[in-house]
């Protein structure tokens, strides 16, 4: 049964973590009744939004996202912060169903009353991140989680959609594995606030450095994100807990640096912008994928332009015209 918008609304600003947990499930879900009251509920919530420090954390595979999220975010409500986990799980290409498992990877955080994890299915959405992860992320802004980190699946050129939403991207890097510059892509690295190599710790603490002067050689080559920072490159081992006040000590630095210039909020207004056009853009394809004309006809130009029998910008075009009507 459902509730009305007031009702998910109230229940949010009062930090009910059912009914916030219950507000993120209408919003991932594809029904049309639920999405009008999502959309209802993210905009009377927009107004309490905004205030949180929002964190993007992608890696190569085995990097230990989950454990360095695990003790960053134990270290963060340690001294007094409200963490928000989104961990975006790989959904199946087939059946759209998802692991779901990073409550149980960081089995210390979930029970931490001070912090929030939610994993969702990536829905098989660009880099992995989900469609709806924005609207969760202003969510539980509004529940008072003054830090949302996003964890993302992997590392790919898809990653700098995560970069478009947040305040700090981090990327999460381990030593030891081979050529570390052939395990994460150029346009990952230019969008990157700040290099962190993990697990160094024990034998590997040697290799760490090595990677972190590699890394470190990389990123003078490559044009940074902003004008106003400077991409550190960082070691931590979440196991000993090490490095670990230090990132979030940059990550400081990074936001007062950013507020000062004004390049924070003008960052803020221009991920906005973007969501917008990202959304007009949805839209529109829903549209036109579900106009009777284009059902109706598809199959058949998709057949002619397989035989040969009519050429693909012919194909569009007729279906095209169908925006004209």
């Amino acid at each position: 049964m459902l509730k009305k918008p007031e009702e998910y609304v109230e229940g949010v600003l009062n930090q009910d973590r059912l009914l916030l947990a219950r507000t993120i499930t209408l919003i991932e879900s594809t029904l049309p009744a639920h999405q009008t009251l999502a959309k209802e509920i993210v905009n009377q919530l927009l107004p309490e939004t905004g205030k949180a420090i929002r964190v993007g954390i992608t890696g190569v595979p085995g990097a230990g996202k989950s454990t360095y999220i695990e003790s960053f975010g134990t270290m963060l409500t340690e001294i007094g912060h409200k963490v928000a986990v989104l961990a975006i799980d790989p959904s199946s290409t087939r059946s759209g169903g998802s692991i779901l498992g990073d409550k149980t990877r960081m089995e210390k955080l979930a029970i931490n009353k001070n912090a929030f994890i939610r994993p969702s299915p990536s829905s098989g959405t660009l880099g992995g991140v989900g469609r709806k992860t924005r609207e969760t992320m202003l969510v539980c802004e509004a529940a008072g989680y003054d830090v949302v980190i996003i964890e993302t699946v992997g590392v790919g050129q898809s990653e700098t959609t995560v970069a478009s939403m947040v305040d700090f991207f981090l990327v999460l890097m381990i030593s030891g594995a081979g050529d570390e510059l052939q395990g994460i892509k150029k346009g990952v690295l230019e969008v990157a606030d700040a290099i962190v190599i993990n697990k160094a710790d024990g034998n590997n603490i040697l290799r760490a450095e090595m990677a972190q002067k590699e890394y470190q050689a990389a990123l003078h080559m490559l044009m940074p994100a902003s004008l106003n920072w400077s991409p550190p490159v960082l070691t931590c081992s979440s196991t000993e807990n090490k490095g670990i006040k230090e990132i979030w000590q940059t990550i400081g630095e990074h936001r007062k640096k950013l507020t000062d210039t004004g390049e924070m909020a003008a960052r803020r207004k221009g991920q906005d912008l973007d969501w917008m056009s990202f959304l007009m853009d949805e839209g529109l394809r829903q549209w036109f994928y579900n106009n009777p004309h284009v059902v109706k006809l598809l199959p058949q130009l998709q057949q002619e332009v397989a035989s040969g029998q009519l050429s693909s910008a012919m194909a569009a075009d007729q279906l095209l015209g169908y925006l004209d009507m």
